[in-house]
């Protein structure tokens, strides 16, 4: 069994998800968002990131972090301080000593929908179905990170079998 911590980064707006692997099945722990005011200086809001992440890896103990990497931003401050919410949650993963497995989203959107090209809505509903939950979850970032979790767990279970059979 492995715990995989996913992550869909954000400075206002951080989504996470704590998904089990067993060998035949991917389930959602926990999900949600961790949302920081507007009101406060950067660093604070990377501080409120960074006690909710640590508390989740005490809780949990995951041994793995899914994350999202920054793809395209026109917005070159709006992508420096994703970029350093990102760096936030790296920090945690080497504080707790999770190995750390980066998704674009692309590839997560491939993963969990079948196209690269997939909008939030089709992911949404794709993450609904597969983690067999009762409603789609919200809002999208913690979608997000639900996705880039089972993007995780699909790779790392098709790299397991892949090994077994070379290893034969």
């Amino acid at each position: 069994m492995e715990k995989i911590l996913g992550i869909d980064p954000g400075y206002g707006r951080l989504g996470y998800a704590i998904v089990e692997r067993t060998k035949s099945d991917l389930t959602a722990i926990r999900f949600g968002v961790i949302d920081t005011p507007k009101q406060k200086a950067l660093h604070l809001r990377l501080k409120i990131i960074y006690d909710h992440l640590k508390q989740m890896a005490h809780e949990f103990s995951p041994t793995v972090m899914a994350i999202e990497k920054l793809y395209f931003f026109r917005n070159v401050t709006t992508a420096i301080e994703v970029g350093e919410s990102r760096g936030v949650a790296l920090l945690v993963a080497a504080e707790f000593q999770m190995d750390v497995y980066e998704y674009t989203p692309h590839q997560v959107k491939q993963a969990v929908v079948g196209q690269g090209r997939a909008t939030k809505m089709q992911v949404q509903e794709m993450v609904k179905l597969l983690y067999r939950l009762r409603e789609k979850p919200k809002p999208d970032d913690a979608a997000d990170a639900l996705a880039v979790a089972w993007c995780h767990g699909m790779s790392s279970r098709a790299l397991e079998v892949f090994k077994n059979e070379t290893d034969l």
